[in-house]
């Protein structure tokens, strides 16, 4: 910033210098010398305010962008978390329905080692019983992946809204204000 600070002194200084050159010029040069000085006033007072616009701008830009862009990588850092909790209680409840499958292969061999007809109906109950366990907790994992998932997009709902609702406070006047209250009024009587 100093460098471009002095390189705005150094600017202005050099225009100067010129605008004075071309105004002790102007008895000698007569309407041409009037147009330089002129046009060394006029670039000299543009220079001047493109100086103050960058004094007065540049840190709060930078502070708004730099602010925008930690809000943003927070709210990412947020979202990898929630997703990676999803994903370790999807792996925990593949871990339980792998228990539970090995559990019923290990029911199967035993019921394998009775009789034939007691075995039979035994398997048939086996069965029923993995299949509805399969489908519970197939229905457990879906419901906490849903959960998770809808959790996940509340919050970011919340942040998005939150994000725009300060955007608004920031970029939103009183005019703008006033202009929008009036064009909703506006409405309202012409609809009733």
């Amino acid at each position: 910033m100093k460098k471009t600070l002095s390189s705005v002194i150094s600017i202005v200084v050099l225009l100067v210098m010129a605008g004075v050159a071309f105004a002790s010029g102007e008895a000698e040069g007569g309407h041409e010398g009037n147009k330089w000085v002129d046009f060394a006033k006029k670039t000299f007072d543009f220079v001047v305010l493109i100086g103050l616009l960058y004094w007065l701008l540049a840190a709060k830009m930078k502070e708004f962008f730099t602010g925008r862009r930690a809000e943003i990588k927070e709210t990412l850092e947020k979202s990898v978390e929630k997703k990676a909790e999803a994903e370790n209680k999807y792996r925990e409840y593949s871990e339980k329905l792998d228990k539970a499958s090995l559990e019923i292969d290990g029911i199967f061999e035993m019921i394998k080692a009775q009789g034939v007809t007691e075995k039979q109906k035994i398997i048939e109950d086996a069965e029923r019983t993995a299949k509805k366990m399969k489908e519970d907790a197939q229905a457990r994992i879906e419901q906490e992946l849903k959960k998770a998932s809808d959790q996940l997009k509340v919050q970011a709902v919340q942040a998005s809204v939150q994000m725009a609702e300060e955007i608004l406070k920031r970029s939103i006047t009183a005019q703008d204000h006033e202009t929008m209250v009036k064009e909703y009024m506006e409405k309202v009587v012409i609809k009733h």
